[in-house]
């Protein structure tokens, strides 16, 4: 019948016109010109919804997925830190301001400023000491050991990418973050620290935290560690076992840190006084690290030499010629150089560290 072949036609041709096909991101594209999707005759059916935006996509997105958890914590933590040193430096500004920078010779701006201020400072620069090894502990160590111990990177042969892609991901995204967390860190206290740094800790802003806490040490030295805890937790494949290496290795790098390599990033200052003079007029910020006897030449002998009773100590200083005493100390234009010369070294550890993830993870199997 003829008003039937109408109809058939009329269908046809709306199910050519309507014909669509995959984009390959969850959304359809029309066969029409200009690629616009046709729009139904009849309107019942809703047209399909824009593919969803991502700023993180494939792998990255993964292991954002996988560990958004601790990443998301660190990151909050992070925003709440600076916060707190943004409100804390109201405070500072407002003291420095009615009382002053500098401390004066009888150091009742010194005490009063401590009164103030100390507690303070001295919890914020050991949160941020600790911030290395507890990044390390507890987010470097289970990186690989988790996905070793329940399995799941065996799936990584299963799939079309690569093990070297996976790993470079893997390790990627969590120390990028790493490294923009303890950025705003460092940069947030310091900006609290240095209008204080005269007064903050007694001024020592080598053992006082300060020289951990600013600049570019906070970020070298977690990234060091981090990358130590990733490495093993890859060898050791359990994540309490992997976290309790850190931990040691953490306290055993802060010792070997605080007493045998910072003090021989800088070069020290001789201040050479008289034996019975007045004692020593360093400048201003410096950090005293040894006191020695000296003879008029220069031959350094220990503080303790000569210690015996009054008359025989004399006797014995002028047998050994001893007529000077010399202070050794840094002074404080020296900190940035010595911070930047210490991150160097930490960070060319970082890169053989996580070269050798690297190698191992290709060498064999994970």
């Amino acid at each position: 019948m003829s008003g039937g072949n109408s109809g058939s036609g009329t269908s046809n041709t709306a199910g050519r016109s309507g014909t669509s096909t995959m984009d390959g991101t969850g959304g359809t594209l029309g066969n029409g010109t200009g690629g616009r999707a046709s729009t139904p005759a009849t309107g019942g059916a809703a047209p399909a919804a824009a593919p969803e935006r991502r700023l993180l996509r494939g792998l990255p997105w993964l292991v954002w997925r996988r560990h958004r958890t601790a990443l998301s914590i660190g990151l909050l933590v992070t925003l709440g830190a600076c916060a707190l040193f943004a409100y804390e430096r109201i405070g500072v500004m407002d003291f420095l301001d009615a009382k002053g920078s500098s401390p004066d010779a009888k150091g009742e701006l010194l005490m009063e400023f401590q009164d103030k201020f100390n507690s303070m400072f001295s919890s914020d620069t050991s949160f941020l000491q600790f911030v290395p090894a507890l990044v390390a502990i507890f987010f470097g160590a289970p990186l690989i050991a988790s996905e070793q111990e329940h399995g799941t990177v065996k799936l990584v042969a299963t799939q079309s990418t690569g093990r070297g892609r996976w790993i470079a991901a893997t390790l990627g995204l969590p120390l990028a973050i790493a490294v923009l967390c303890t950025v705003l860190l460092s940069a947030a206290f310091t900006w609290l620290w240095s209008p204080a740094r005269e007064l903050a800790m007694f001024g020592d802003w080598l053992g006082g935290g300060a020289f951990e806490s600013t600049g570019p040490v906070l970020v070298a030295m977690t990234l060091f560690l981090t990358s130590c805890g990733i490495a093993f937790g890859m060898l050791i494949k359990r994540v309490v076992a992997a976290m309790v290496a850190t931990a040691v290795f953490s306290a055993a790098t802060s010792l070997i840190w605080t007493e045998k390599v910072r003090v021989h990033l800088g070069t020290l200052r001789n201040y050479t006084y008289p034996f019975d003079g007045e004692g020593p007029v360093t400048p201003r910020g410096s950090i005293q690290i040894d006191d020695w006897l000296a003879t008029a030449d220069g031959k350094l002998f220990g503080i303790n030499t000569c210690t015996s009773p009054e008359a025989t100590a004399d006797a014995c200083r002028a047998k050994l010629g001893i007529v000077n005493r010399v202070i050794q100390y840094l002074d404080y234009p020296q900190m940035a150089g010595m911070q930047w010369l210490g991150a160097g070294i930490l960070l060319a550890l970082t890169v053989l560290v996580l070269g050798f993830v690297l190698w191992q993870a290709h060498r064999r199997p994970l």
